[in-house]
C-alpha cells in the first residue's frame, strides 16, 4: 500500500465516525501491542482525522497483560513503535484504573479503563488476523481488543476466565456486545496484513456494523495465511519468540501446537516434531510466553526471562503450560542435537529442518535440502539462495537466520 495515511483518512472521512460529536469531544484512541507494520503511521493518521474535526483525542493502550502488565511498561511498549506524545501530537493515558461496566448476557463482567471510559467517545486501532489458539468466525481484532484489551488486566482476566466455559470467540462476542450497545464505542480501524507482513488493507468499522465487517475481514486475510511449506518438519528453528510476535510468543497455528502443550492440533497445518527456540525478543519485556511450546531452548533466554512478567501473562490468559521451561543447553549445536536425535530418524542426512527468523516474518526461510521436492511442489515459492552449511563458533553457536 504506497499511501497509508492517505488510505486510512480516505476510510475514516467515508465512514462519518466523527459526525455524532460535537466540536471539542474527547476522543480516546486505544493501541495494542502487536508488532504491526506502520502502525506509528497508522495511529497518527487516526488522531489527525479526529483532529481535523474539531475533536480533542488522546491515545491508551488498550493491552492486558503486555508491557508486564505495569503502566510504565505499556507506555514503554508504545514508545518503542514509535506512539508518544511528541510523535502522535496528543496526549497519551497508560493509568490501569477501570471500571465494571456490568455482566453481558452470559455472565461475563465487562471492564473498560476509566480514562478512555469517562471520554465522549472510544475508538480501537488493531489488526484483524487469525488467533494464535482458537479458531473462530471472529479471532483477533478489533472485537478482541474491545473485550479485553479496553478493560485492562482486569478485563482480560474477566473472559479469558469465561472463555473456559464458553469459548473465546463466544466470551469476545459476548463482552464486546455489551460494550458495542453502550453507545460510548464509535467504532474502530481494521488493519489487514499480507504473506510478507506489509499493510494490505485499512478498513473503518463503524460501531453499528462492527463485528459483521470484521468477520469478513477475517474470512479474507484467512486466504493469505503464510505457513510452513511443507506438509510435514522434523525440527523447527526459531530465532526469536516474544509478545511483539503473537499474543503466545509464536503462533501456535504456524508453529502447530496449543496451549496447554498438546503437538499438532491443527488438521491442515504442517506437521512439527520438535520446535527449538533460540531467543526472546527484547520487545517482550521479559515475557517468556511461548517457552512452553518449545521442545528446547537455548540457555541465552533464560537471564532475559521476568518470571514476574509470564506469571502475569499466564494467570491472566489461564495458559500456565506455555510459560514453562523447557529442555535447555548453553549451545545451539546441543540444541539442534537434542532436537534432531529424538524424532525417530537415525540417518542425520534424513532429518528435515526449517529456520524461521519468527513466526511473524515468513516471507524469507531457510529449509533443509531435503525439503526440495516439495518446495518445488509450490508454485508460490522461490529458491532464493544456495546451499548452505550450518556454521557453528568455538563456543557451538550459530548466527541468526542468514537471509
Amino acid at each position: 500500500m504506497p499511501d497509508v495515511p492517505g488510505a486510512v483518512r480516505e476510510e475514516l472521512e467515508k465512514s462519518g465516525i466523527a459526525a455524532g460529536l460535537v466540536p471539542g469531544a474527547r476522543v480516546a484512541i486505544g493501541a495494542g501491542s502487536r508488532g504491526i507494520s506502520n502502525i506509528a503511521v497508522i495511529v497518527r493518521a487516526v488522531v489527525d482525522y479526529f483532529k481535523a474535526h474539531g475533536m480533542r483525542p488522546f491515545l491508551f493502550p488498550a493491552m492486558g497483560s503486555h508491557g508486564a502488565g505495569t503502566p510504565e511498561g505499556q507506555a514503554s511498549v508504545l514508545a518503542h513503535y514509535g506512539i508518544d506524545e511528541a510523535s502522535m501530537g496528543c496526549p497519551v493515558a497508560t493509568t490501569f484504573d477501570v471500571v465494571s461496566l456490568g455482566r453481558s448476557e452470559l455472565g461475563i463482567e465487562t471492564f473498560a479503563g476509566r480514562d478512555a471510559w469517562e471520554s465522549d467517545g472510544v475508538f480501537l486501532v488493531a489488526r484483524v488476523k487469525w488467533h494464535t489458539s482458537f479458531a473462530g468466525a471472529i479471532e483477533s481484532g478489533v472485537s478482541k481488543m474491545l473485550a479485553i484489551g479496553l478493560g485492562k488486566l482486569a478485563g482480560a482476566k474477566s473472559v479469558h476466565a469465561h472463555a473456559r466455559t464458553h469459548g473465546m470467540e463466544a466470551s469476545i462476542r459476548s463482552a464486546a456486545g455489551l460494550l458495542l450497545g453502550s453507545g460510548k464505542i464509535l467504532g474502530g480501524l481494521g488493519i489487514l496484513e499480507d504473506a510478507f507482513h506489509d499493510t494490505a488493507q485499512v478498513t473503518a468499522l463503524p460501531a453499528a456494523a462492527l463485528v459483521e465487517r470484521e468477520e469478513e475481514l477475517l474470512r479474507t486475510v484467512k486466504t493469505w495465511m503464510v505457513r510452513i511449506p511443507a506438509p510435514a518438519v522434523d525440527v523447527l528453528v526459531v530465532d526469536e519468540i516474544g509478545k511483539s510476535i503473537s499474543g503466545t510468543g509464536m503462533d501456535l497455528k504456524i508453529v502447530n501446537r496449543a496451549t496447554s502443550g498438546q503437538y499438532n492440533p491443527w488438521p491442515g497445518e504442517p506437521k512439527i516434531e520438535r520446535i527449538f527456540v533460540r531467543d526472546l525478543s527484547p520487545l517482550s519485556y521479559g515475557n517468556a510466553v511461548g517457552i512452553g511450546a518449545a521442545d528446547v531452548i537455548h540457555e541465552r533466554m533464560l537471564p532475559k526471562i521476568d518470571v514476574n512478567a509470564g506469571r502475569v501473562n499466564a494467570v491472566t490468559s489461564g495458559s500456565l503450560a506455555l510459560v514453562r521451561t523447557p529442555l535447555h543447553f548453553a549451545s545451539d549445536r546441543e540444541c539442534l542435537e537434542l532436537a534432531a536425535g529424538t524424532v525417530g530418524k537415525f540417518e542425520g542426512g534424513d532429518v528435515t529442518v526449517a529456520w524461521i527468523r519468527n513466526t511473524l516474518e515468513l516471507g524469507l526461510l531457510a529449509m533443509s535440502e531435503n525439503l526440495l521436492p516439495e518446495i518445488r511442489k509450490n508454485p508460490d515459492l522461490e529458491v532464493v539462495g544456495e546451499p548452505f552449511e550450518i556454521r557453528f563458533d568455538a563456543d557451538g553457536n550459530m548466527g541468526n537466520l542468514p537471509l
